[in-house]
């Protein structure tokens, strides 16, 4: 049990979601990660811990209700409370042409994206709703507008689900002091876009280039921006989504 506050971090192992421990965790917080699978938490665990941060790792696979609920047990039967939730977890999961594109990749884009957010959210409610001070932070994409590129159909139905059930839970949730926000983050620089930068450098160069900024944008400009919705500071900010990514597109 604690008494500090607590955020849970799906995906929180790498990239944006490590970015966003560190910072949360320098602010007091302690962290609930949630990690595919225990290896990768107890590394993450791990190096939180030396950095002298209040950290436990929850193993469990987002897109599975069952685990998304045992997770969010455990993670109270340790903490004793959940006052942020952050649904970081998400990904492109491939790309695939829609004449050729399976079920199974709809479905597995889709639950990444979309029903991890929903099955988390839904699991959270009742700890976020004796908070006293809770928010909610979904993460969708300049996918959601544009439709994404080439094969990404699925990732970008997704994304444009989660927008619209940000503005649904926001509406539904805040009688209850709970704010529900989300970012919509550009190419940011993560292990996301390593393959990219490595076997193809002048796609990624011209990604870069049409960015106005001209450049990517840092994991921790992310994480700032994450504990800032938050925060006091954002307390009357509901339903919003906020652009982070240099100018790539301006809502």
């Amino acid at each position: 049990m604690t008494n500090k506050r607590v955020i849970f971090i799906t995906g929180g192992t790498g990239g944006i979601g490590m970015a966003t421990c560190r910072r949360f965790g320098r602010e007091g917080f302690a962290l609930a990660v949630n990690s595919l699978t225990p290896e990768l938490g107890a590394e993450a665990e791990a190096a939180l811990l030396a950095e002298g941060l209040d950290a436990k790792a929850f193993p469990g696979d987002v897109t599975k209700e069952p685990q998304v609920n045992a997770v969010v047990e455990a993670v109270v039967a340790h903490f004793g409370r959940i006052d942020v939730l952050y649904n970081n977890a998400g990904g492109l999961g491939g790309r695939s042409a829609a004449d050729t594109m399976t079920m199974d990749f709809w479905n597995s884009v889709v639950d990444l994206n979309l029903t991890s957010t929903f099955l988390c959210t839904r699991a959270c409610i009742p700890h976020l709703k004796v908070s006293g001070k809770a928010s909610i932070i979904n993460v969708t994409s300049i996918a959601a507008y544009n439709g994404g590129g080439p094969g990404a159909s699925a990732y970008a139905v997704a994304k444009a689900g989660v927008l619209a059930l940000t503005r649904a839970h926001a509406k539904e949730l805040i009688p209850f002091g709970i704010r529900v926000n989300a970012i919509s983050p550009g190419t940011i620089d993560t292990p996301f876009h390593a393959e990219t930068r490595k076997n193809n450098p002048a796609l990624m160069d011209k990604w870069i280039q049409d960015i106005p900024a001209r450049r990517l944008g840092r994991p921790e400009e992310v994480a700032d921006l994450v504990h800032f919705l938050a925060s006091d500071q954002a307390s009357y900010l509901v339903g919003e989504v906020i652009q982070i990514n240099g100018g790539q597109m301006m809502l």
